[in-house]
C-alpha cells in the first residue's frame, strides 16, 4: 500500500508549490480535484481536455517530480434539483472522465448525489429513516432519478476506460454498503465501485473494516480521513446533530465552489473529522489496510485533510506518519 494525498488540501498553493510540498513530505501519489463542489486550481479540466499543449505541460509538473496521479476527484452533486447546480456538476463529471482517459488515469472519484423530494423540489433532501410512507415516496423518487443518471454516466465512463469510485456519504442516495450495492445492482454497471472513506462510516456506527469485507472486489480507491467520536456528546445529542453554523470560506480547510459555504460543527460536536491517527490509532489503520488488501485493493490510500483543529501543514504529516506506521505494522507513540 502506498500513501497518497488528495491535493485539494493544498488548494491555496500553486500546483508547483503543492507538488513540491508533497514530495518534501515523502508523498508521491496524488488524487487531484477536477470539478464539483471544491475549487480546482490544480486541474483546469476543460482547458486540459481542449488543449494538448496545456495538458502536456500540466502532466510534466507531475512526472518531473516523480508524482503519480492515482485518480481524479469530481465530488459534487449531479442529482441536485437546482438547474444551476446539478447540470454543472454533471458536466464536470463528464469532463473529468474525458480528461482521465486522455492522461491514462482509469479512476474518477465521485459523490453519488442527492436529489430533491420530488419533481418540483429546488433543494436536495435526505430521509434519515423513512418511517412513514411519504418518506418512502421520497426515497423511491430519488432512486428513480439516481439509477438512470448513473446508468448513463457509467456507460459513458466505460466507453472511456474509466471506473467510477463512489464515496458512501450521508446526505446522498448512497451512504452505506447496502445502498452502494443497490446502485451497482440496479445500474448493472461493472465499472461502478467504491472510494472507501472510513470517516463517514465511523459516525454512522458502521465498522469500516466490515464494510471493506462486504465490498470485496469493488474497492478501487481509498481515503485516509479519521473521525473523533465524543462519547459524552453522543450520549446527550446522538450522532444526528444540527447545531452547525456558517463560516467564511477563508476559514475552512478548503472552500466550496461559488454559491456554497461550508458550515462548522459546535465545539462539543458528537463527532469531528480529523487527521488519520487522531480518532483511531495506527494499529486500527493497520487493520484497515490489511482488510483492503484482503479485499483486493493494494494501491494507494489518499490522505484527505478536513481536520478543523490542525492546519494542513501539521495534519497531513501527522496522517502520513500514522499511515507509515500502519503499513509497517507498528504504532505511533
Amino acid at each position: 500500500m502506498k500513501i497518497g494525498l488528495y491535493l485539494v488540501s493544498l488548494h491555496d498553493r500553486s500546483l508547483s508549490s503543492a507538488l513540491d510540498q508533497m514530495v518534501a513530505w515523502g508523498i508521491r501519489d496524488a488524487e487531484v480535484a477536477s470539478g464539483g463542489f471544491v475549487p480546482t486550481p490544480h486541474c483546469p479540466s476543460r482547458e486540459l481536455v481542449a488543449n494538448s499543449d496545456s495538458r502536456r505541460a500540466w502532466l510534466e509538473e507531475f512526472t518531473s517530480r516523480g508524482v503519480r496521479i492515482t485518480a481524479l476527484n469530481c465530488n459534487g452533486n449531479p442529482l441536485h434539483p437546482d438547474p444551476r447546480v446539478g447540470p454543472v456538476h454533471q458536466d464536470d463529471i463528464l469532463e473529468s472522465i474525458r480528461l482521465a482517459a486522455l492522461i491514462g488515469v482509469d479512476r474518477v472519484v465521485v459523490m453519488p448525489g442527492g436529489a430533491g423530494s420530488g419533481p418540483e423540489a429546488t433543494r436536495p433532501t435526505w430521509s434519515v429513516a423513512p418511517w412513514e410512507t411519504g418518506l418512502l415516496d421520497v426515497r423511491d423518487y430519488q432512486w428513480s432519478v439516481a439509477v438512470p443518471y448513473w446508468t448513463q454516466t457509467a456507460r459513458f465512463a466505460a466507453q472511456h476506460g474509466v471506473r467510477l469510485c463512489l464515496e458512501m456519504h450521508p446526505h446522498t442516495v448512497v451512504y452505506n454498503t447496502a445502498t452502494l450495492v443497490r446502485l451497482i445492482e440496479r445500474t448493472g454497471a461493472d465499472n461502478l465501485g467504491a472510494n472507501l472513506d472510513p470517516s463517514h462510516l465511523f459516525w454512522q456506527g458502521i465498522d469500516p473494516i466490515v464494510a471493506v469485507g462486504e465490498l470485496s472486489g469493488r474497492i478501487w480507491q481509498a481515503a485516509a480521513k479519521d473521525t473523533i467520536l465524543d462519547a459524552a456528546s453522543i450520549a446527550r445529542h446522538g450522532v444526528l446533530d444540527d447545531r452547525f453554523t456558517r463560516v467564511p470560506d477563508a476559514e475552512h480547510p478548503y472552500p466550496l465552489g461559488e454559491g456554497y459555504s461550508m458550515t462548522q460543527p459546535p465545539k462539543d460536536a458528537p463527532w469531528r473529522f480529523a487527521s488519520a491517527g487522531r480518532g483511531h490509532d495506527s494499529v486500527w489503520w493497520s487493520g484497515f489496510i490489511a482488510a483492503l488488501q484482503s479485499a483486493g485493493y493494494d494501491d494507494s490510500i489518499s490522505i484527505e485533510h478536513e481536520d478543523w483543529d490542525l492546519p494542513p501543514a501539521d495534519g497531513i504529516p501527522y496522517a502520513a506518519a500514522t499511515l507509515t506506521a500502519a503499513i509497517a505494522g507498528t504504532a505511533v507513540a
